[in-house]
């Protein structure tokens, strides 16, 4: 049986910390379906459609990797693209306390289990929301975001 894992977030923007955990899942999952969550609640500086356009640039010659966006609970989309798995990144404590609760909720109401991997210690500091601030401010975010990205790319529209 096939392994697969949906690594879901809102990835505003995916940094080079969100790319590295996808590297290493590859060594645990047979495929890994980055999820964008669709969070009203948020507010977002790229288009889901730059996201998506990101994250496809990123794994570009990697075939286990695909990308799609959702607008349901992450159950039900794992459930949709038939994944077992959910793979997350922990770079603080506090994002463990996160994790563990939703982690939990998950496999109540699915049976849905969560694998989750430490940050890179070089990485562990990045965060979509600090990369944001700095490339509102124009500094240059390129080693915050995954190797290889096209000049531009991350121009807003």
């Amino acid at each position: 049986m096939s392994r697969k894992a949906i690594f879901p977030g809102t990835f505003d923007p995916f940094t080079i910390g969100h790319y590295r955990i996808v590297e290493r899942g590859l060594n645990i999952f047979d495929e890994i379906v980055i999820g964008i969550g669709v969070n009203t609640g948020k507010r977002t500086l790229f288009s889901i459609e730059k996201r998506e356009q990101i994250i496809r640039a990123a794994f570009k010659d990697e075939k286990r990797v695909s990308v799609s966006s959702y607008d349901c609970l992450t159950v039900d989309f794992a459930r949709q693209v038939g994944a077992q798995f959910v793979l997350r990144g922990l770079r603080t404590v506090a994002d463990f306390e996160y994790e563990r609760s939703m982690a939990e909720a998950n496999a109540k109401l699915s049976g849905l289990e969560t694998v989750a991997l430490y940050t890179d210690a070089d990485n562990a500091f990045v965060s979509s929301t600090v990369v944001r601030d700095l490339y509102l401010f124009g500094k240059d975010i390129t080693d915050f975001l995954p190797p290889a990205l096209p000049k531009g790319i991350l121009e807003l529209q």
